[in-house]
């Protein structure tokens, strides 16, 4: 079966552009601007479904001057003609006036006559009036179904009622909701199910066009968050020693981890950006409010211990080696107990590994940097922000996204604001390799947050 062939028409700068942008999730289709008919040529993009084209939908100029054009041609070829829609539009079409004063109209009744349909796009900020009503009768008059599409319609200023009222008048009951800048979850999915009711013929293409659809945006999601997963993985992983207890040193310090901070969430903003096929500068991100060093060893980690157990479990020097260590850290490492630490520094170190190295520093005198907790929570709590922003904006979209602390509202229920942060996230602060190699156990702490905490 061929694809379903739609023209997208409509009055000048009602949204059919960035109708198309958001459908074709295509920050750059066609041109999208607040001035008045930026369209004025025919465009057309094509939708697939399981690697098959399932709808081409064409992009028209907009109709100008609807109300004269349908004087012309009743004087031209009226019920005196006795010629029935298509007909008249046939002979309008050969006649100069089609390639002169009417041209824009021309474009889009002959892009309406070689398709299935088409997708009538409506400003729901305008008040319903006469050119609108001609238009309908234009588009009526070449005997394809027409699916008024309301645009606009998380606007204040929409007139929905007012439209649903005007189009029952002319017969059109069949009506679709799709704000192209902020369209709703479900609303793709209504669009393309509505099409199918309307054109039976072409019902299993569309049906399979909705179902990989929603396989797509799921599998979307479920990237995003992955992705969002191994930033807060990797940041709670994150060390950086300081051996310099110097005012000068720490504050370099800081000002490096604040850096490392803010250059992998951007990372992972452009990353989330890319999966989600918007551009660069489609959000502003206020710097991390709070980015402050987090003094402590981690040593006290709970996993940590737990580590320190299963690698000295084999043989009772390393069990005798690991009490020893256990007991000092537990008791607080004081002058005296860094003394009898390092009289077994040689076997600790080499039972230890690399924690014995971390051991060593402590006993030293060096410190270690890492991203405190109030950071990993705002970080979860913005980025899952964004995540819903995303979701929730169209392709035709020109404002940038803002996020601001104050703006990042959640949820009742969700926990990242207060209690023990994930326990993978307490995990990671034992595993500081995490912030930088990937493993099957850092991935699987990555999957287990993202499915568990971030949805």
């Amino acid at each position: 079966m061929n694809p379903l062939q739609l023209a997208v028409v409509g009055h000048t700068n009602t949204g059919k552009t960035s109708l198309l942008r958001t459908l074709a999730r295509d920050t750059g289709f066609g041109e999208v601007a607040d001035s008045a008919g930026t369209t004025r040529h025919v465009e057309g993009l094509r939708l697939m479904a399981a690697g098959k084209v399932a709808i081409e939908l064409y992009d028209t100029p907009g109709m100008e001057d609807a109300i004269a054009l349908l004087d012309f041609i009743d004087a031209q070829f009226g019920a005196g003609a006795r010629l029935d829609g298509p007909d008249r539009i046939d002979r309008f079409l050969v006649t100069p006036e089609a390639a002169a004063r009417f041209e824009q109209e021309s474009k889009v009744l002959r892009q309406l006559l070689r398709s299935d349909a088409a997708l009538y796009v409506i400003d729901a900020r305008d008040p319903v009036l006469p050119k609108h009503r001609d238009e309908l009768a234009l588009l009526v008059c070449a005997a394809k179904p027409v699916l008024p599409v309301l645009n606009f319609v998380v606007s204040p200023a929409a007139r929905v009622q007012d439209w649903h009222a005007a189009l029952a008048r002319l017969g059109l009951h069949a009506v679709v909701s799709f704000d192209t800048v902020a369209p709703e979850i479900d609303g793709e999915r209504r669009l393309f199910a509505t099409l199918g009711t309307l054109l039976h013929a072409h019902r299993e293409a569309i049906d399979a066009l909705i179902a990989d659809r929603c396989r797509e945006a799921d599998a979307r999601r479920e990237a995003a968050r992955r992705l969002v997963a191994r930033l807060l993985i990797t940041l709670a992983a994150h060390r950086h020693r300081v051996a310099d207890a110097s005012d000068r040193a720490l504050v370099a310090a800081v000002e490096r981890l604040r850096s490392t901070v803010r250059e992998r969430e951007q990372a992972c903003v452009d990353a989330l950006l890319q999966l989600y096929r918007f551009r660069p500068d489609d959000v502003r991100m206020t710097a991390l409010p709070l980015v402050a060093g987090r003094w402590e060893d981690d040593l006290f980690n709970p996993e940590t211990l737990r580590q320190f157990g299963v690698r000295l479990g084999g043989g009772a020097a390393a069990g005798a080696a690991a009490g020893v260590g256990i007991d000092l850290m537990v008791g607080g490492i004081t002058l005296g107990a860094a003394a009898a630490l390092g009289a077994v520094a040689g076997g600790l170190w080499q039972t230890f590994g690399h924690y014995g190295e971390r051991i060593a520093a402590r006993v030293r005198g060096h410190r270690e940097l890492s991203v405190d907790d109030a950071i990993l929570r705002v970080l979860a709590l913005r980025q899952r922000a964004l995540l819903r922003a995303l979701d929730g904006r169209g392709h035709a979209a020109l404002a940038p996204i803002e996020m601001t602390v104050a703006e990042e509202g959640v949820p009742d229920g969700f926990a990242w604001q207060s209690g023990r942060l994930p326990l993978e996230l307490r995990q990671a602060r034992a595993h500081p390799e995490w912030s930088g190699v990937a493993s099957p156990e850092r991935e699987q702490a990555v999957e287990t947050l993202a499915a568990a905490t971030l949805n």
